[in-house]
């Protein structure tokens, strides 16, 4: 059976590149009817956290990528230990005495290793270029190295998928299984992922936490959807997959060489996509906390039918759910905030008389509908002989506050006639 293993180190919340790691072990482990292991590489006691575990157990949730099994590096010392002793019994390592303790070290003897790398294919190592590697430090915790092959090997783990920042630890790991009598397991090494414009990732090209990526709006579908783009494609130029077609066509050994781009705006295009497909009842359950927590709606005893007549009318046309409130404020708030630039350029002419003749036009409706508002603003428009653009950007900006947004008519409908004259007289000089 297939058995691939996700190894976080909870010195940090994870982040773009983990969690591509992650996805790619998930999606192997699952497209060969396997396992995927979760374990915890907390040996390190000074930097590893419990609000970092909560995070990354969190996001992986979150992200949809459940596990079979959880290990904590933490609770498997002695199973350390043992290993090294053995080590150590049959003359392969040695004791190097520290004012802190005894270091076990391994003895590396000059040899050429091959590793047939799933993506990267033939990899050859020279270890007499490695120097003698320390198995269990003189606090008596193990190295990571060691500890990484001591579980994959009882773990049973038959791929190691991990970054190509990893490649330089293959020789040294190798090492170990051999001086374990070990089976070593098939590797494939990720291309690194760059920002946009080359280089690392950095906080301002996207090496930000899962974590934040959910709170800053982006549904999980879309940014596992991204991730998958990330050195695989599932042919055909295709770039919406959902996660379950993605099992079915994924293998490890497709995956690119090439290092792999990071881009925002491509990320944000990809959560467009799923915001305006999403069911708007699930959207509801993600937005109406929001609207909220802006004070928009109450906590309870609001008019759930409004607002998903609302999300309805924005869904197509947001790139982050938190774009929802900035957007979409003026249905809720009875005095609405006015952009500066967007008064000066279409509120500062008089259109007193234009305006009050579209607020008896909307008066006299017998049916407040789509199709009846947008009638009678054509009507009236033909009437005073203007551009439909002369009086829509005006009236949008006394509606809403902004220049952009959906249809006006369907705006209107949706404020009301009560609100849509209020909101238009209050821009009718006195006397006009």
């Amino acid at each position: 059976m297939v058995k691939v293993r996700f190894a976080p180190s909870p010195t940090g919340y994870l982040h773009i590149g983990g969690a591509r790691t992650a996805l790619f072990n998930w999606l192997y482990a699952r497209s060969k009817g396997g396992k995927f292991i979760l374990r915890i590489e907390d040996t390190d006691k000074e930097r590893s956290r419990k609000e970092y575990v909560d995070e990354i157990l969190e996001s992986l949730s979150w992200l949809g990528f459940s596990w079979d099994e959880i290990y904590y590096q933490s609770q498997r010392a002695s199973i350390y230990q043992e290993h090294a002793a053995r080590i150590l019994k049959e003359g392969r390592a040695y004791i190097e005495k520290t004012e802190k303790g005894e270091a076990i070290i391994y003895k590396v003897n000059p040899q050429n290793i091959t590793v047939d790398d799933l993506i990267r294919g033939q990899i050859n190592f020279d270890t007499s270029v490695i120097k003698d590697q320390v198995l269990i430090k003189s606090d008596g915790t193990p190295t990571y190295n060691f500890a990484c092959v001591v579980d994959d090997a009882l773990m049973q783990i038959t791929h190691v998928i991990r970054g190509d920042d990893h490649i330089s630890n293959t020789p040294k790991q190798i090492l170990f299984y051999q001086a374990l009598g070990f089976k070593v397991p098939h590797f494939a090494h990720l291309p690194l992922i760059m920002g946009i414009e080359g280089g690392r990732l950095s906080k301002r090209t996207g090496a930000t936490a899962i974590s934040d990526y959910r709170k800053m709006g982006y549904l999980s579908g879309a940014l596992v959807n991204y991730l998958l783009l990330l050195s695989w494609s599932p042919g055909d130029d295709r770039e919406v997959i959902g996660i379950d077609e993605a099992v079915k066509l994924f293998d490890i050994i497709n995956v690119n060489k090439t290092a792999a781009a990071f881009d925002l705006k491509k990320l944000d295009w990809m959560n467009n996509q799923y915001l305006k497909e999403a069911d708007t009842e699930k959207l509801a359950e993600l937005l109406v906390p929001l609207l909220q927590d802006a004070k928009y709606i109450a906590e309870d005893g609001f008019d759930k039918d409004y607002v998903l007549s609302i999300i309805g009318l924005f869904k197509a046309r947001l790139a982050h759910l938190n774009d929802f409130t900035d957007w979409a404020d003026f249905f809720f708030l009875e005095d609405i905030n006015i952009d500066a630039s967007a008064k000066k350029k279409f509120l500062e002419k008089d259109l007193s008389v234009e305006f009050g003749l579209f607020i008896k036009r909307l008066e006299s409706l017998e049916n407040f509908d789509i199709v009846s508002i947008e009638a009678a603003f054509r009507d009236l428009v033909k009437e005073l002989n203007m551009e439909a653009r002369g009086l829509i950007h005006p009236i949008r900006v006394a509606l809403t506050g902004k220049t952009i947004g959906p249809g006006l008519f369907e705006v209107i409908y949706y404020l009301g006639k009560e609100r849509t004259i209020k909101r238009l007289g209050a821009w009718i000089k006195k006397g006009a």
